[in-house]
Parts: structure tokens; C-alpha cells; sequence
């Protein structure tokens, strides 16, 4: 049985043999074998196996220069570590190089071979086996370069816990150690990558792209992971495709379809060259230009792509890279490749064919014959392009450096420092294991293994646990996924202007260690689109929404197709593309473009203003005019018209008229909370004082004539202090209003921001409107009972009470304030003030002018008629008038009881009493007698009641000639009426002038 076991193992073993002959590997002896798979070919010919004969393995097509470097990065690694004295000293590394063509099937080949032999060494077969050449088992692989094939080396390799160090492979399913136990790499996952190209999306504004992906393991997870950050930035993607370089045609012309189609400018893409190079060939044949694509690092700088033909439709990429290291020596060793004297690496034939366009006629499997099946090299790479039947021969002696290839492309050694710093990660986690102190070692026990039978399982061990320094003086350590921790460059593609080659310049870098927000740096003055502009392209589903409007969503499109819509007042936008509109604070307001805020204009009752002067002004007349009216009674406080008005009380309700009109000036200018606390109370209590004076004065009046005979308690009462007293009960119950309003719910400043959008109104909060209705409903109270009062005197002499101008100054009060109240209500702002204002004002002067501007312009223009004998007269007539008007009603009922009585029907004449100083007196004067008498003063009066007139004449003395004067009058009137009698004393007791 174990003999049959051999003897299939070595078939399996002889098969592999067959595949990769001398010609298709590098290979050299070592006390330790490390395995390598790289991407010597682009692809595999398209061949179909019928199953009629043996099927044959596929042949490899379109060499790779670049994929000939990396191969050659880790063969001098190799010879660098075996001649280091400190490295793996008395140590000989060898390695096992195949290539992958940049396929799965040709990766497996190779991993089957690394694995098959590791089996024959498990089996340990030698003494069964006569193996003559005997290769050690492979302790670790480098490779592979794509995501897709790596993924399925990594499971064949994990099966084995070979430990696979991979240099090029960044898909982020790799990471998932459940899965891929032995795999580890020198290379950034796509983590970071994709979550890179949706920070430059950002970064430039963009917000609708299309994405495009290789349909395989490092395609799909890499545009799945860059959806999810894209999304988290609001970026849309118009289209997705799936592309492959073993695409038919049909399905690449829909791909280029789409893209044409698409509004989008910048595209994404996820894949490695060789499966975008059909895609940009129909796009380059169609001349689909202005096209911004966002290389992943796979293609980025892929030789495939990067050509000047190509250059009009791609040429505004900009792709990531890896760091570029330092290798030195590597140049120089480049150089010296040579079919002859690299016999350890049977690639180095084929490379200087194809470098050099010849071939080399060794009667090999590469003859011109089987070389002709190599006629595809990657284009614009080589010196020729023909098949190989019409290559000239190698003569051996050409001129490496004489030849532009990417193989000498050394300037950013990015892929070949990777595949470098693999080989030294391997080299070391060995030197770990050849320094282990037993005790302290990582297996059971703190045991070492073996350095001469070391086996892979306890590489990986050791590799999990690296820590060393390279030769760039940088920490490297895998990490709990295997990977490694790196930042990338950004390059932009130009043109050269000396040969018209593609370069790569750097416009930034994205380092994954600086905090989010911080990672991403471009420095845009390097940036060239479309290989020329400097002006950022345009890739957005709707134009931006300029300051003062945001984004509205459209239904039924993408969030990011919107339309501008602008902000409303109250709110605005400052940025560009705002998705909402802000708040302005409470104070302020959005300006006519919604773009900023502005102070919200103050508004109240300004003194600067012109209302706010008017009503000043018409505030300030009435004080000098009732300080006027104050003035001119003071002066001539002794003359008969001011002392029959009840002089004290004049004074009093002059000074409550100043306070009044001065009250008005408190609802002018900013209310404070003093000057709101201070307004009502100044202006209810100044009115409630005015009319109070107002009411006792009409009432005592009132009250004297209609009065019987007054005695001495009525004159008692009926003085100064029982009206000082009454005037300041009235007020005093105003004042306990008020200080209840204050205490209980003061008025304060109030900024009302709810009138108007635009104004902030600063007005006075009344704190309680009914304590208001209380102070004005009060006011007009007292109001009512002094128009009652009036109009009841309104027939007493004119001199005593002014009647008729204080009943019309109080229905001026009532529809002035009864005006107020719908006007007050319907107002707001600043007019609520001003309403009070007219109508604090207007009401004063209605007072001020119906009381006293007659009394003035007596006093100043007619002083004839302020003297004691018309203020008397006056008062006799009015006595008279009663006393006939008496007579005359007892003289009716008398008449009407004897009609009744002795059933007479003739009717008596009313009475007619005359008294004229112009008619000849029954008793002559003598002449100087008539002389005095026309120097005495003397007054008329003509009274009328019923159907009769009543002339009365009266004259008067000086003050010492009163008792004859009274005498004389006695002889000449000719009325003996007791009750006028009765009525001439009453009113003469209560003479304000005795």
C-alpha cells in the first residue's frame, strides 16, 4: 500500500514535472526551499479541449516585463540573505519560482507542486524511493499578485498551513484568518483603499460616479466596500459593471454602452490590468473622452493600460500606488540578466527574446517555431510586435539599457519592494527560529524547533509573531489579520513632453494612521485633467445650489439628483450644496438672499423719529401752554374771575394737566422696565387727579345753589378742606390700584419677535391687562360722574361753574378714551404706544382748552369783564331768574286751584316786570346826583321764563358804598317775591368775593 501511494505521488509529482519544464520555472538548491508564483505572462490562450486526445496544458500569451521584475526582486532577495554573515549564517536558501500567467488554473499547477512535494517528504519514501535529486519540501510561498488567485492558493496552501506571503493580493476577504489560516502579506487590504477613492470623491465634490469592477475576488469586495463609504458620503453611483478580461465581446460593447450613456464623469474602478485592457481598447476605438478615473493601486500604474495611445481617453486618471522602498543594489542586478549566465531561471531565455524581438536558436522548446505561438507581448512594450518567424537571431551580445521596457522601470520600486520585504519577512521569522533559546521558544513547552527539519507549520508560527526592522529602518509586523499597515501615494497620470511616455507624478498621499478627516492630502497645482487642464471637472447629477438656497429632493431620482430650492425667510445657507437650511437666531434675520443673517431692525417709539418728534413736540406745547394758563392765574390770583373758578383748586387741576402731558413722554422712546413700570401709573394717576379736581369743583358748586340758606357748618364743609380732602380719596383709590398692579404683576420691556418676521418690536408687557382695564375703567368712571355733574350746572351763572365747556371737555374725555380701547386693541408695536400717546394728549388739551382758555382770554383781553359787579350781576340774574320762575309756578297752581274752585275760564296775563336805568324815574335826580350814578358800575341782565321777559338792571358801588347801593336797588325794584329774597341771600352767603 505504500508503495502504491508512492508510486501515485510521484505520477502526480512526474505530471506537474511535464507542465513546468526546465524552461518554466527558476529554480535553484537550498537547505531550505521557498516557493515563488509570479506573473511572467498576461494570460492563457483561449483553446478548446474537445477530450478527443490527451488534453494538453494551456500555453501562456503576452509577456509581462513587470511581472519578469518582481521575479527577479525575489531571487536577489534570495542571494542578498545568502550572503549575509548575520542572516541564516551556514544557511542556503533556494527557491522554486513558477508562473502564474495570471490565472487560477496555471496558480494551482504550481501550488500542487509545492504541495505534492512537501507530501513526499511527510511520507518519507527515500528508503523506498531511489530519488537521485531530491528537493526539499517548500517551507513558505511568495505570491500571488492577484486577489482571485491568491484566494485560491491561500485555501490549497491553508489545507497544509504552508505559510503564503503574498505581495500584490489586497482583496479584504483575505483577511479572514477562519478562512485563510497560512496567509499573510506586505501589501495594505482594500480596507483602507476604498474607503481612500470615497475621501477623493469628497474631497472634490463629486457626488455622482459610476463604478466598474474585475468580476472576481478582488474586484467584487473591493467596489462592495467602496458602495458602503460612498453611501455614508452621500455619493451616487449611477451605474455598476462587472467586467473580465475573458469577457466576449458583446458583453464589453454593453459595458462601453453604458458608459457612454452615463452622465457621470468619474468612473471607479476596481480590477487589475490585464481584465480592464479590453474595456479601454473599445473605449479608446470609440473615442469616449472627458471620462475622470479613479484607479485602484492594481492598475494604477499597470503597463498594460499606462500607454500614450491610450493617453486622449484615460488621461485623466488618478490612482493609489504603494509606498515606493529602497532596494540597493537592485539596479545593477537587474542589469546583468543574461540567458548564458542566469541558468538557475529559465524565464531569462524567453525575457531577452521579447526584450530584444529575436530569438535564441538553441533547438529548445523556444525555438522560432514554438516562439511563434509567443506573438502577442504586451504591446507598445517591446521593439516589435511581429510573429516570431520573422524575428532576426540573438546574437547574445545586445545591450540590455539599450531598450525602454518596464522591467528596467526602477525609478518607484513599489511591487518589487513588496515581493523584497516578503523573502526578508520569511528569512527572518527562520532567524528567529535558528536563534530560539530553548525554554522561550513559541511551541509547547517554550520548545525551539529544528532549523535542519524545520517544518511550514512552524514558519507560520513564527511569521504570526515577527517583529524586525528593514532596510528603510521601519518596524514590520503582521498583524492579528496578517497584514500589513500601509499609506499610499496618489498619483496623476501625464504625459511626458520628452518622449511621450506615460509617468506617474505624485499629487498626495492618504496615510491610514493620521485621524479620520486627516488622512487624505492632494495638492491640486500638480493635477492635470485630461492631460492639460487645471480647472476640477464636473461630476455631479444636478449643479450645485449656490448660497441661499439648498438641495430639494426630486421623486422618484437618487438623492443626489436635487433641485435648488431656496431657503425660506428666516433661514439661509452660507455653503454651497447645503442639504437644509438654517435657523437664524432669535435676533436676526436672513438677508434678501438668504445667504447670512442680519440684526432684525429694533423698532419703537423713537424720539428721533418724526411721529415720535410730532408727539413730543404737541407734549411739550401742552406743558408751556398749561404752565402759561398756571402763570397767568397766578398773576392775577386776586381778580374776580379767578377767585369765583375756586383759585386752589385751579392751581391743582393745572398741575394735574402738567402731569398729564408730561406722563405722554414716557411711553416715547426704548421702553425700559422702568419707564414701563412708571408709564400707567404716572398717566392714571395725573388723569384721575385732574378730574377729581374737576368733579369736587362742579360738585360744591352745584351744591351751594341748590342749597338752602347756609349756615356756619355749611361753610365748615363746604371749605377748602373738605375738597382737598374728596380730590385726594378719588386719587388715593387710583394710587392702591396701581401699587397692586406693581406688586402683583409688574410691567416690564418686552422684545416681540411675533408681529413681524423682520422687526423686533420693543414694547412694554402690561403684565395684567385687567389691572389696566381696573386704571382706566376707573379714570373714566370718576369721568361719567363729572359729566353728570356738569350737565346738571350746566344752567348755573358762568362765572361759578363753566358748565357747558366742562360737559364738552368730558364727552371729548369719553370719545377720546372710548376710541382708544378698538384702536388700542387693533394696534401693534410702536403705535400701541402712540395710540396712548394721541390719546393721553388729547384728552389734556380738550381740558385744558374747554376750562381755561376762556378764563384766559378774559383775563388778558377783556378785563372789563373781570370785575367784581359783573361776576355779582351775574349772580343777582340768576337769583332773580329762580326766585320769578318760583313766583310764577305758585301764581299757575293758585290760578288753576280758583278755576277749579269758582269755575272762572277767563285767564290772567302773565307778569311783567320791567327795571331800566334809561327810563325817567318817577323821583328826579338832581344833577350831580346823576353824575355819580353814571360813574358807578352797573350791569343789565334780561331774564325770560313763560311768556313774559324780565329786564333786570343792576349797579354797584365801591365796596364802602355797598349798603346804600343796596338801599337804592330796594327803593327801585319793585318785586316783593319772598322766595327771591330768600334765593339773593343764600347766594350771597357763599360769595367767594366777601
Amino acid at each position: 500500500m505504500t508503495l502504491y501511494s508512492c508510486c501515485l505521488i510521484l505520477l502526480l509529482f512526474t505530471w506537474n514535472t511535464v507542465a513546468y519544464g526546465p524552461n518554466q520555472r527558476a529554480q535553484k538548491k537550498g537547505d531550505i526551499i521557498l516557493g515563488g508564483l509570479f506573473p511572467i505572462h498576461f494570460g492563457v490562450a483561449a483553446k478548446d479541449q474537445d477530450l478527443k486526445s490527451r488534453p494538453e496544458s494551456v500555453e501562456c500569451i503576452r509577456y509581462n516585463f513587470r511581472g519578469f521584475r518582481w521575479l527577479q526582486a525575489m531571487i536577489f532577495a534570495i542571494e542578498e540573505i545568502n550572503s549575509s554573515p548575520t542572516l541564516l549564517p551556514n544557511m542556503t536558501l533556494g527557491y522554486r519560482i513558477f508562473d502564474t500567467c495570471n490565472t487560477v488554473s496555471k496558480a494551482l499547477e504550481a501550488t500542487l507542486s509545492f504541495v505534492a512535494q512537501n507530501k513526499i517528504d511527510s511520507l518519507n519514501l527515500d528508503e523506498f524511493c531511489n530519488c537521485s535529486e531530491h528537493i526539499p519540501s517548500t517551507i513558505a510561498v511568495v505570491g500571488a499578485t492577484g486577489s482571485g488567485i491568491s484566494t485560491a492558493v491561500a485555501n490549497l496552501l491553508g489545507l497544509f498551513y504552508i505559510p503564503q506571503v503574498s505581495y500584490a493580493s489586497s482583496s479584504r476577504l483575505l483577511s479572514n484568518k477562519n478562512q485563510f489560516k497560512s496567509f499573510l502579506r506586505t501589501i495594505p487590504n482594500d480596507e483602507h483603499q476604498a474607503t481612500a477613492m470615497a475621501d477623493i470623491i469628497e474631497y472634490f465634490r463629486w457626488n455622482w460616479v459610476g463604478t466598474i469592477a474585475a468580476d472576481d475576488d478582488y474586484g467584487r469586495p473591493g467596489i462592495e466596500k467602496f458602495r458602503e463609504e460612498a453611501e455614508e458620503r452621500d455619493i451616487c453611483i449611477d451605474f455598476s459593471e462587472l467586467i473580465s478580461q475573458y469577457s466576449d465581446e458583446e458583453e464589453i460593447q454593453q459595458v462601453v454602452e453604458v458608459i457612454q450613456n452615463s452622465t457621470a464623469r468619474v468612473i471607479v474602478v476596481f480590477s487589475s490590468g490585464p481584465d480592464l485592457e479590453p474595456l479601454i481598447k473599445e473605449i479608446v476605438r470609440r473615442n469616449i473622452t472627458g471620462k475622470i478615473w479613479l484607479a485602484s493601486e492594481a492598475w494604477a500604474s499597470s503597463s498594460l493600460i499606462a500607454m500614450p495611445e491610450f493617453f486622449r481617453v484615460i488621461g485623466s486618471t488618478i490612482g493609489f500606488a504603494l509606498k515606493a522602498g529602497q532596494i540597493p543594489g537592485f539596479r545593477e542586478f537587474l542589469q546583468k540578466v543574461h540567458p548564458k549566465k542566469s541558468t538557475n531561471n529559465g524565464f531569462a531565455k524567453e525575457f531577452w527574446e521579447e526584450t530584444f524581438n529575436c530569438y535564441l536558436p538553441d533547438g529548445s522548446k523556444n525555438s522560432p517555431a514554438s516562439t511563434s505561438f509567443h506573438k502577442g507581448h504586451e504591446e507598445g512594450l517591446g521593439t516589435g510586435n511581429g510573429t516570431a518567424a520573422f524575428r532576426p537571431p540573438c546574437t547574445g551580445d545586445e545591450n540590455i539599457t539599450s531598450v525602454e521596457t518596464p522591467y528596467m522601470d526602477y525609478t518607484h520600486l513599489r511591487i518589487s519592494y513588496n515581493v523584497y520585504l516578503a523573502v526578508y519577512s520569511i528569512a527572518h521569522a527562520l532567524q528567529d527560529i535558528y536563534t530560539c533559546t530553548p525554554g522561550k521558544g513559541l511551541f509547547t513547552n517554550g520548545s525551539c524547533a529544528d532549523i535542519k527539519k524545520v517544518e511550514a507549520w512552524q514558519v507560520l508560527k513564527h511569521l504570526r509573531h515577527l517583529n524586525f526592522t528593514n532596510n528603510m529602518g521601519e518596524q514590520v509586523d503582521f498583524d492579528e489579520f496578517g497584514d500589513l499597515v500601509g499609506n499610499y501615494s496618489i498619483i496623476n497620470w501625464h504625459l511626458s513632453p520628452e518622449d511621450g511616455s506615460v509617468v506617474f507624478e505624485e499629487v498626495g498621499h492618504y496615510n491610514v494612521y493620521a485621524k479620520k478627516g486627516e488622512r487624505l492630502f492632494i495638492n491640486e497645482n500638480k493635477i492635470l485633467w485630461s492631460g492639460f487642464s487645471k480647472e476640477v471637472p464636473f461630476s455631479n447629477c444636478s449643479r450645485d445650489c449656490l448660497p441661499g438656497t439648498r438641495k430639494g429632493i426630486i421623486e422618484g431620482e437618487p438623492t443626489c439628483c436635487f433641485e435648488c430650492v431656496d431657503c425660506p425667510d428666516g433661514e439661509y445657507s452660507d455653503e454651497t450644496d447645503a442639504s437644509a437650511c438654517d435657523k437664524c437666531p432669535e435676533d436676526y434675520w436672513s438677508n434678501e438672499n438668504h445667504t447670512s443673517c442680519i440684526p432684525k431692525q429694533i423698532e419703537f417709539l423713537s424720539w428721533t423719529e418724526p411721529f415720535g418728534i410730532a408727539l413730543t413736540l404737541f407734549a411739550v406745547l401742552g406743558i408751556f401752554l398749561t404752565s402759561f394758563v398756571l402763570g397767568v392765574f397766578t398773576k392775577f390770583r386776586n381778580t374776580p374771575i379767578v377767585k369765583a373758578t375756586n383759585r386752589e383748586l385751579s392751581y391743582l387741576l393745572l398741575f394735574s394737566l402738567l402731569c398729564c402731558f408730561s406722563s405722554s413722554l414716557f411711553f416715547i422712546g426704548e421702553p425700559q422696565n422702568w419707564t414701563c413700570r412708571l408709564r400707567q401709573p404716572a398717566f392714571g394717576i395725573s388723569f384721575v387727579l385732574c378730574i377729581s379736581c374737576i368733579l369736587v369743583k362742579t360738585n360744591r358748586v352745584l351744591l351751594v345753589f341748590e342749597a338752602k340758606i347756609p349756615t356756619s357748618l355749611h361753610r365748615k364743609w363746604w371749605g377748602l378742606n373738605l375738597q382737598f380732602l374728596l380730590v385726594f380719596l378719588c386719587t388715593f383709590v387710583q394710587i392702591v390700584i396701581c401699587v397692586i398692579w406693581l406688586y402683583t404683576a409688574p410691567p416690564s420691556s418686552y422684545r416681540n419677535h411675533e408681529l413681524e418676521d423682520e422687526i423686533i418690536f420693543i414694547t412694554c408687557h402690561e403684565g395684567s391687562l385687567m389691572a389696566l382695564g381696573f386704571l382706566i375703567g376707573y379714570t373714566c368712571l370718576l369721568a361719567a360722574i363729572c359729566f353728570f355733574f356738569a350737565f346738571k350746572s350746566r344752567k348755573l351763572p358762568e362765572n361759578f361753574n363753566e358748565a357747558k365747556f366742562i360737559t364738552f371737555s368730558m364727552l371729548i374725555f369719553f370719545i377720546v378714551w372710548i376710541s382708544f380701547i378698538p384702536a388700542y386693541a387693533s394696534t401693534y408695536g410702536k403705535f400701541v404706544s402712540a395710540v396712548e400717546v394721541i390719546a393721553i394728549l388729547a384728552a389734556s388739551f380738550g381740558l385744558l382748552a374747554c376750562i381755561f382758555f376762556n378764563k384766559v382770554y378774559i383775563i388778558l383781553f377783556k378785563p372789563s369783564r373781570n370785575t367784581i359787579e359783573e361776576v355779582r350781576c351775574s349772580t343777582a340774574a340768576h337769583a332773580f331768574k329762580v326766585a320769578a320762575r318760583a313766583t310764577l309756578r305758585r301764581s299757575n297752581v293758585s290760578r288753576k286751584r280758583s278755576n277749579s274752585l269758582g269755575g272762572s275760564t277767563g285767564s290772567t296775563p302773565s307778569s311783567s316786570i320791567s327795571s331800566k336805568s334809561n327810563h325817567e324815574d318817577p323821583f328826579p335826580l338832581p344833577a350831580s346826583a346823576e353824575r355819580q350814578r353814571q360813574q358807578q358800575r352797573g350791569c343789565k341782565q334780561k331774564v325770560s321764563f313763560g311768556s313774559g321777559t324780565v329786564t333786570l338792571s343792576l349797579s354797584f358801588e365801591e365796596p364802602q358804598k355797598n349798603a346804600m347801593a343796596n338801599r337804592n336797588a330796594k327803593r327801585r325794584n319793585s318785586l316783593e317775591a319772598q322766595n327771591s329774597d330768600d334765593s339773593l341771600m343764600r347766594h350771597r352767603a357763599l360769595l367767594p368775593l366777601q
